[in-house]
């Protein structure tokens, strides 16, 4: 039943109907202010620690902002979308996985798309605070992480509803599509970043990471079958991918959800539109413009893109519905 099938979004600038150039646009050349963030590095049950950013100027209504793959809090998407949620009278707190943000971890973990549990407890540091309405954005990697978060994990009520945005459903066919082509640009830019990240850790734990096995890096596969398997508990890539990609969890979901995923979206890859389980679905909303690129859907005369725009008219019309009911 909630699959929206008009998007409002069908008719971006010409220039922006090519996937490749919203994407790049959004990821090197848009510039969005970082806003007046308040950083506290936040002590996790493990021993490790995640540094989140916040504003806030409501004390009854917060928005989480979940960043992708090698982004972190910072990121342009997250600083659009930060502002224009505070414009719209919302607390505002991003969080930064993991060995993201610009602070290395203590332990050997990373992060990866099923790290649910490093979510909650931005939650609970979130709720802790006495908000009465909740709700959650995430981004690509930042998406995947919210739609197991709320298919595994018993929500609070006062987590009201969610919007994912550019989210590989799909573990294994997204990998698998940046493999090919031109998007084996953004792959290697990707491996760049992991590899150096790698081997810092390596540095840190050379019994749990083998240096060598770091060159061997190539794409996804190779990261995924000799680092985020086994330092995260995962027998194999497979198994990796099968457990963490959310085509597999959104049947659970109790929670409102807007997947926003572009039909252009050159990350994306066929089994990231999961039509049949929104047709059949009360909570998961499926919204797939023609157009928007990977995190981009950037708009006519406007500094921000229609995922925030849009994320916040689905908060409104769910608040308005418990209103009128």
């Amino acid at each position: 039943m909630p699959i929206i099938e008009q998007s409002e979004y069908n008719l971006p600038p010409v220039v922006h109907r090519n996937r490749h150039i919203s994407t790049i646009y959004a990821a090197l050349f848009k510039k969005f202010e970082v806003p007046a963030y308040t950083r506290v590095k936040h002590e996790l049950n493990d021993g490790d620690f995640i540094n989140i950013d916040f504003v806030i100027n409501n004390a009854k209504k917060a928005v989480i902002l979940c960043h992708g793959l090698e982004g972190d809090s910072r990121r342009t998407y997250n600083n659009s979308c930060s502002a224009y949620f505070q414009q719209k009278g919302f607390s505002v707190f991003a969080w930064n996985n993991r060995t993201c943000g610009g602070e290395m971890n203590r332990l050997p973990r990373l992060y990866h798309h099923g790290a649910v549990d490093d979510l909650d407890e931005v939650v609970q540091f979130v709720l802790k605070k006495g908000f009465k309405e909740v709700y959650l954005i995430g981004y690509s990697m930042g998406g995947v992480q919210l739609l197991n978060y709320l298919g595994w994990t018993k929500i609070d009520e006062r987590i009201k509803a969610a919007v994912s945005i550019s989210v590989p459903t799909h573990i294994a066919t997204s990998a698998a599509v940046l493999k090919q082509g031109f998007n084996r640009v953004y792959l290697k830019n990707f491996t760049i970043d992991i590899k150096r990240k790698l081997k810092y850790k390596a540095a840190q734990f050379p019994d749990f990471i083998n240096t060598d096995q770091i060159d061997k890096i190539s794409s996804f596969d190779e990261v995924d079958q000799y680092f985020t398997a086994p330092l995260h508990g995962f027998a194999s890539r497979d198994e990796y991918y099968e457990r963490v990609s959310p085509e597999f969890s959104l049947k659970d979901i109790t929670t409102p959800v807007l997947i926003i995923n572009s039909l252009d979206d050159p990350f994306l890859g066929e089994r990231c539109y999961p039509r049949a389980i929104a047709k059949n679905s009360k909570y998961v909303y499926l919204e797939t413009p023609k157009y928007g690129g990977h995190c981009a859907f950037p708009m006519r005369n406007s500094t921000y893109s229609y995922a925030e725009k849009r994320a916040y008219e689905f908060f409104e019309s769910l608040s308005l519905q418990i209103f009128q009911a």
